[in-house]
């Protein structure tokens, strides 16, 4: 069993202390539910941190929090430090314990909730696609193909180990460690990646329907409009849409607005400007699908990227 240290946490309703492994990264966990960061929400803080690295975000939560069946349109990778829990993820359902890497791939169809009463406290990178084609770009040499995250869980403790001096290294405000994040990630990359497979086969008309919603997530359409696209019935479509996504179509509409939205946050775009040209009826319909998603409003989100 790894060696432990009751380590406090500061902050309000963090009076007691977590057990975590030795050697844990605990970068920012003091920062969890400070008053002049976040509001104390019962047993859940949240926290985004600045990266290093253009195209890169960091969060570390702690939640009791039962995530809703939804998608992210970046990869992530992080490491459960303390707590546990399952998900229904696109590769299957997992649970995931302390030390045990986890992620995630765009587009994946994922839900998340504790396994106890305690809930789990975890760190997370979440990285724009484009991020990761050039390291796996340079992985691979110039040589064809795209890689995933293969396994939803990974428990090999080399694995977490990469992954929390990854986190350290995206977070930390020393200058002179650009090498040093560059080295980590494409190690772990090369680690973790395997060879994508041939995504599963979607009906052509299902496909027309996804690309109209992907094309402007933000205008609105009906589902009338989408099943004449699909050439079928409205019912049709509804089944099939969600049989070969993992969503009814107006979940995934939400889905693609409340993306478009969280990248318009990060670009400095004000709250309620975002929610309207993402296609929110105003900005408490934003605030709500954003918390639902990230786990966090997007007021602390856009302050945390100041």
């Amino acid at each position: 069993m790894a060696a432990t240290a009751t380590i406090p946490l500061v902050g309000p309703g963090l009076q007691t202390g977590y057990m975590l492994p030795w050697g844990s990264s605990l970068v920012g966990l003091w920062w969890l539910e400070r008053e002049d960061q976040m509001p104390a929400e019962g047993s859940n803080g949240f926290r985004v941190f600045r990266c290093g690295m253009t195209g890169v975000q960091a969060v570390v939560a702690r939640s009791d929090h039962h995530f809703a069946r939804h998608t992210h349109d970046q990869f992530g990778i992080g490491v459960i430090v303390t707590g546990a829990q399952k998900s229904a993820s696109g590769r299957g359902p997992v649970e995931a314990g302390p030390g045990d890497v986890i992620t995630v791939n765009p587009g994946e169809v994922h839900d998340g909730a504790p396994i106890g009463d305690e809930g789990r406290v975890w760190q997370m990178l979440y990285f724009d696609p484009d991020v990761i084609a050039g390291a796996v770009a340079d992985i691979r040499q110039g040589g064809p193909g795209d890689l995933e995250f293969a396994d939803p869980v990974l428990r090999q403790p080399p694995h977490a180990l990469m992954m929390r001096q990854l986190f350290a290294a995206m977070t930390t405000e020393q200058t002179g460690v650009a090498l040093h994040r560059q080295e980590l990630l494409l190690k772990l990359l090369a680690e973790v990646m395997r060879e994508a497979q041939a995504p599963a086969s979607i009906p052509l008309g299902i496909r027309a329907a996804r690309q109209r919603i992907d094309d402007d997530p933000a205008t609105e359409i009906t589902l009338a409009d989408l099943a004449n696209l699909a050439g079928l019935s409205q019912f049709q479509l509804l089944r099939a849409f969600d049989r070969a996504m993992g969503l009814t179509p107006h979940a995934y509409l939400l889905q693609r607005r409340i993306q478009l939205a969280r990248r318009l946050i990060a670009d400095g775009v004000e709250l309620a400007q975002a929610a309207s040209a993402s296609g929110f009826s105003d900005q408490s319909h934003m605030t709500r699908i954003f918390r639902r998603s990230f786990g966090l409003s997007p007021g602390l989100y856009a302050r945390a990227l100041r």
